[in-house]
C-alpha cells in the first residue's frame, strides 16, 4: 500500500462520498423532499461514514483512527437502515433500496477490511504507509 497523503486518497472515502450524493439526489428528486426529518436524518447518516473517515484521517494517530473508522461503519449501518425506512415510504423503489443497501454493505465490508489492516499495523503516527 502506498502511503496517503490525504482523507481523499482513500478509496473508502471516495465510495463515502459518491454513496452520500446519491442519497442527495434522492432527497431532492422524490417526494423524499417533504419528509424533512427523515430527510434530514438520512443525509446526516450518509454525511457521517465519509466525515467520520475523514476526521480520523486527520487525526494522525492509528488508535483515533481506527475508532473513527468505527463511527463511519456505525453510521453506513445506520443509512442502511434509514434506506428501508426510504422505502417502506415509498420514495424509492425496491430495486434502488436493493443497489444502494448493496453498496453500504460493501462499503461495511470495506471499511472493516482496513481497520483488520490497520489492526495488524504498528502505526502510531503520521500517516499510513
Amino acid at each position: 500500500m502506498a502511503t496517503i497523503h490525504k482523507f481523499e486518497d482513500l478509496e473508502i472515502w471516495q465510495e463515502a462520498r459518491k454513496l452520500s450524493n446519491e442519497i442527495i439526489l434522492i432527497s431532492k428528486s422524490t417526494d423524499l423532499n417533504k419528509d424533512f426529518r427523515l430527510k434530514d436524518q438520512i443525509k446526516s447518516a450518509a454525511g457521517s461514514v465519509m466525515d467520520n473517515i475523514a476526521e480520523g484521517f486527520e487525526r494522525d494517530g492509528n488508535l483515533e483512527f481506527r475508532q473513527f473508522l468505527s463511527i463511519a461503519k456505525g453510521s453506513a449501518g445506520e443509512t442502511r437502515s434509514q434506506l428501508y425506512r426510504v422505502f417502506d415510504s415509498g420514495y424509492i423503489s425496491e430495486q434502488q433500496l436493493n443497489k444502494l443497501k448493496e453498496a453500504y454493505e460493501q462499503l461495511s465490508k470495506r471499511i472493516a477490511s482496513f481497520i483488520f489492516y490497520l489492526n495488524k499495523k504498528d502505526f502510531k503516527g503520521s500517516k499510513f504507509k
